[in-house]
């Protein structure tokens, strides 16, 4: 696809969610990075159920680090792969300690040491607590990016790199929030909405 038909479908999605953003609730990078880690193969609902208990108890590396692993898991045990996920936030909180100062850090290779946290989770950090242009590319964006043609990938590596390319540094973030809400509530995996989806005529899948 060429970055006129793309700026074309890009824009028409920003009108339909003007309002995209991370769904995930937090107040610091440290909780965003936890709610991140907790999501994978969950949805952000359950994980914000969880977390609005969760970060009562504790919301910074020192807090989570007092806890055992099993007392974690009673926690987050609601979610999907809550013994691997509970064991890895403790590594990551012992390194955040141990190399950052409590600190989360704000680049991809030093967020992509940490246990749990891959390309993806980086990203959303990243882009959402402090705002560098990233775009991060879940199970949504692969789907849909790869369906209305905006990507032609069979892996999410692939996918994120034509993204870049093809999408204005600049709206990195807001494509990555819009196109998420985009597959969450019209485009989905089983039923898409395309005869209610106004990029339908812009559409590879819609239009063979």
């Amino acid at each position: 696809m060429n970055k006129k038909n793309a700026k074309e479908i890009l824009d028409k999605l920003y009108e339909m969610y003007p309002d995209a953003e991370c769904e995930l609730n937090y107040t610091t990078p440290f909780e965003l990075l936890i709610a991140t880690v907790l999501s994978a193969q969950t949805t952000d609902k359950k994980v914000n159920q969880v977390t609005e208990s969760l970060f009562k108890v504790c919301n910074t590396p020192e807090g989570f680090l007092k806890l055992t692993q099993g007392e974690l898991e009673g926690y987050i045990k609601q979610i999907g792969l809550y013994k691997n996920k509970s064991k890895n936030i403790l590594s990551l909180c012992k390194s955040l300690v141990d190399d950052f100062n409590g600190e989360v850090p704000r680049n991809h290779e030093e967020l992509m040491k940490l246990a749990g946290v891959g390309r993806k989770t980086a990203n959303v950090v990243l882009s959402n607590a402090f705002g560098v242009p990233a775009l991060a590319v879940d199970t949504h964006v692969f789907r849909v990016s790869n369906r209305i043609g905006l990507a032609k990938s069979k892996d999410v590596e692939g996918t994120e790199q034509q993204l870049m390319k093809l999408i204005p540094k600049d709206q990195w973030i807001k494509a990555h929030h819009t196109l998420i809400f985009h597959g969450r509530y019209l485009c989905k995996a089983m039923k898409p909405g395309c005869d209610n989806c106004p990029i339908a005529p812009l559409c590879k899948f819609n239009i063979g």
